[in-house]
């Protein structure tokens, strides 16, 4: 299991929220301290944590695990769109225009 990038992507997303350790803790009924463990992959978290954090945080199990879980295309497709999430419709055009523009780079290179 991937801890630190697991705890490193709870911390962008709560960040993202505008939440405190100790709000997002007392959200979920847990510690201050627990969730900087986490955040820092120095505590594992039970399956009752991890569901309280990705539905407080908007997220999916798979998004957060995506270092452990390996992906098939529905989940690819599943994490671009947790990426985009939350951002305005200018913020999603410049991501779809950058993967534009870098698939077709690849392309070239197959060719």
């Amino acid at each position: 299991m991937e801890y630190i990038k697991l705890g490193r992507r709870l911390r962008e997303e709560r960040l993202k929220l505008n939440l405190t350790q100790e709000k997002l803790a007392e959200k979920i009924d847990v510690s201050e301290a627990y969730i900087g463990q986490i955040e820092r992959g120095e505590r594992s978290l039970s399956l009752e944590t991890l569901v309280k954090l990705v539905n407080q945080l908007g997220i999916t199990v798979d998004f957060l695990l995506q270092d452990s879980v390996k992906l098939d295309d529905e989940h690819f497709i599943d994490h671009m769109r947790q990426l985009v999430m939350g951002r305005n419709i200018k913020e999603k055009q410049m991501v779809l225009d950058m993967a534009k523009l870098l698939l077709s780079h690849l392309d070239d290179i197959k060719s």
